[in-house]
């Protein structure tokens, strides 16, 4: 498996855990009161701190463990990356166009920060699953 395909999958797993873990803490917070009314700062700098600071830390071990791939990127490699991470950026246009919809609307902070980070999450998982699907079945550029 090249170095670029366990990255996708690194990143894809790690944005489905840590927004998994983000959902249990608030979810947990609210208890029977309006979810508007949690304190979500924290949470969700944690969450986003732990998924970058995991990221660097398994790449680097990926990297240490198998060198040979760690550097070596071809034009298929670039193509996938590049048409990835096109498909994974749709989302966190159409976050930004809706938190701006919502800030207009003046709602809470609570739902647009929550907007904008499940744009960011759905980004990582879609940009990382059109990655791996074109390492997997092959890519067919445009």
């Amino acid at each position: 498996m090249p170095f670029e395909e366990k990255s996708a999958w690194v990143m894809g797993v790690l944005a489905v855990g840590t927004y998994t873990g983000y959902l249990v803490v608030i979810l947990g917070r609210a208890g029977n009161a309006p979810l508007a009314e949690v304190p979500y700062e924290a949470a969700l700098l944690w969450a986003l701190g732990i998924s970058i600071a995991a990221s660097i830390v398994i790449h680097m071990l990926i990297a240490m463990f198998g060198p040979k791939d760690a550097r070596k990127k071809d034009q298929r490699d670039r193509e996938i990356n590049r048409f990835g991470e096109h498909i994974g950026q749709s989302f966190v246009v159409i976050g930004g166009v809706a938190a701006l919809g919502m800030a207009m609307a003046e709602m809470d902070y609570f739902w647009i920060a929550n907007a904008v980070y499940l744009a960011f999450v759905l980004s990582a998982i879609l940009g990382s699953a059109a990655k791996i699907v074109a390492y997997r079945r092959g890519f067919q550029p445009w």
